[in-house]
C-alpha cells in the first residue's frame, strides 16, 4: 500500500520510524456530470473573480476570512514559522482504557508501517506493550498542515491509528432529545428485550452494500443496451401514529421467521386503568369487535331458549303419553274384573 505520511513515533525516549498508509477506501460508485441535452462533461475551472480569466494551480494561493468577509493572505512560509513539534512525528503523551474514547470522536484510520529493519524491534515492543496493557494510546501528530489527535490500537499484528476530533470539536446535544414526557412501561420493554433477542447478532463481514450491488447491474445492464428502472418501493409508516405494542409483537414475529423458528409470541396482558392509548384505528377496531361479541351473545341466549323449550315439549309430551297409557291400563284391569265378577254369580245360582 502506497504511504500518505513518513515519520517517527515518538515513545519517551523511543523513536520508532514508520509509514502511515490508509487502512480503508470507499467502494461507493461515484458518478460524473453532464450536460443532460448532449451528455457533455461539465468542468470546474478556477477563476479569478476580479480579472475574471481562468488561473493555475502555480497562482492559487491561501487566505483566511475575516467575519467581515476581509480576505488575509496566508504563505507556506507564515506557517513554516509556527513551532509544530509533531510535523514529522506522532507523540504519544498518555496510555488509557479504550471505554475512555468516545466513539464521536472517532475519524479516520490508517496503519502503521515499520519503516526498515531498524525499526522492527522498537515496533514490535510497542505493540506486545499495548497488547498486554490492554489500553490506547493517544497521541498529537500533523497531517496536511495541521496537528491532530490520535489513537493508536493493536489490530491483529498491526499498530493502527484512528484519527481523533478535539474534545471542544464535539457538540453538545441540546435539544435533541424528546422534549415532551415519555414513559416506557415494562412490558414494552419486555418486547423489546425479546426482539433485540431474536436478532441476535451478526457476523459483519456478511454485510454488504445493496444499494451499491443494484447500481453497478443497473449499469451493467445500460452497457449492455439499456434497462428499465424498475419504481422504487412505496415509503410506509412514515408520520403513522402507531400501536407499539403491535409493532414490537409483529417485529419479533417477522424475525422469528426470518431465522426459521417457530412459535407465537407470548401476549401481554393489559392491566386494567395502564393501558395505553388507542388509536383511531384500533378503537374502531375494538367496537366491532365488541359488536360482534355481543351479537354472538345474543345468538347463544336464543339457542339456549329455543333448547329449553324444546326440552320442555318433550318432557310435556311424555308426560301426557305416559297419562294415557296408565289410563288404558287402568281401564283393561276394570274391564276385566266386571268380566270375572260376571262368571262368577252364575255359578253360586247353580249351587243354590
Amino acid at each position: 500500500m502506497r504511504s500518505i505520511w513518513n515519520g517517527a513515533i515518538s515513545f519517551g525516549l523511543v523513536s520508532i520510524p514508520i509509514k502511515l498508509v490508509n487502512a480503508t477506501e470507499s467502494r461507493s460508485v461515484s458518478f460524473r456530470q453532464i450536460h443532460s441535452a448532449d451528455g457533455g462533461r461539465i468542468r470546474y475551472r478556477k477563476v479569478c473573480e476580479l480579472e475574471e480569466k481562468e488561473v493555475g494551480a502555480a497562482e492559487i494561493g491561501k487566505a483566511y476570512e475575516d467575519a467581515d468577509g476581509t480576505l488575509i493572505p496566508i504563505t507556506d512560509e507564515d506557517l513554516a514559522t509556527l513551532p509544530l513539534p509533531t510535523a514529522k512525528t506522532i507523540e504519544i503523551v498518555a496510555f488509557v482504557p479504550a471505554s475512555e474514547i468516545d466513539p464521536l470522536q472517532i475519524e479516520a484510520a490508517y496503519y502503521l508501517s515499520a519503516n526498515g529493519v531498524p525499526a522492527a524491534k522498537p515496533y514490535t515492543l510497542l505493540r506486545e506493550a499495548l497488547k498486554r496493557s490492554q489500553k490506547v494510546a493517544i497521541a498529537k501528530f500533523a497531517l496536511r498542515g495541521r496537528e491532530r489527535l490520535g489513537m493508536l490500537r493493536v489490530v491483529d499484528n498491526v499498530i493502527a491509528m484512528h484519527g481523533l476530533l478535539w474534545p471542544d470539536e464535539i457538540r453538545e446535544p441540546e435539544g435533541v432529545a424528546p422534549q415532551t414526557e415519555v414513559t416506557v412501561r415494562e412490558a414494552e420493554l419486555d418486547l423489546a428485550d425479546a426482539l433485540m433477542a431474536t436478532l441476535g447478532e451478526v457476523e459483519l463481514d456478511s454485510l454488504h452494500d445493496d444499494y451499491r450491488e443494484a447500481v453497478e447491474e443497473m449499469i451493467a445492464a445500460k452497457v449492455e443496451g439499456g434497462v428499465t428502472v424498475p419504481e422504487a418501493p412505496p415509503e410506509e409508516g412514515r408520520g403513522k401514529v402507531i400501536d407499539l405494542m403491535a409493532a414490537l409483537e409483529s417485529s419479533v414475529r417477522a424475525a422469528k421467521e426470518a431465522r426459521g423458528e417457530e412459535g407465537d409470541v407470548a401476549k401481554v396482558t393489559q392491566l386494567k386503568g395502564r393501558s395505553a392509548p388507542k388509536t383511531p384505528e384500533a378503537k374502531k377496531s375494538t367496537a366491532t369487535s365488541a359488536k360482534k361479541t355481543a351479537a354472538k351473545k345474543t345468538a347463544a341466549t336464543k339457542s339456549t331458549a329455543k333448547t329449553a323449550k324444546k326440552a320442555e315439549t318433550k318432557k310435556t309430551a311424555g308426560a301426557k303419553t305416559a297419562a294415557k297409557s296408565t289410563a288404558k291400563s287402568t281401564t283393561a284391569k276394570s274391564t276385566t274384573a266386571k268380566s270375572t265378577a260376571k262368571k262368577a254369580t252364575p255359578r253360586k245360582r247353580r249351587s243354590a
